[in-house]
């Protein structure tokens, strides 16, 4: 008989840029630890879009937009993990 290998404690967060994970999230963090990493980044990215959403930029360049859009997408992948993380937990059943 195998044994199951045991849950993992840190969970690779989703990255791009890297072929190694190099960003972890503690799954056994406590919940309101996990859910403040959560609120703030996704305060962050909907202020920042806001910020950008008020701002006339008449004379833009592409790479100014594309910075917005991957600094968002940043912010979003990690609550994104950190979220999935939060729902693990969330739905475990009671010990």
């Amino acid at each position: 008989m195998i044994d199951a290998l045991p849950p993992r404690r840190f969970i690779p967060m989703s990255q791009i840029a890297t072929d190694y994970p190099v960003l972890l999230i503690d799954n056994q963090a406590p919940l309101r630890e996990l859910h403040n990493c959560v609120a703030e980044r996704l305060n962050a990215v909907l202020q920042y879009l806001n910020l950008m959403a008020c701002t006339s930029l008449p004379d833009y360049a592409e790479n100014d937009i594309n910075t917005v859009t991957n600094i968002s997408r940043i912010l979003l992948q990690d609550v994104r993990d950190v979220f999935a993380v939060i729902e693990q937990r969330g739905f475990e059943a009671p010990k």
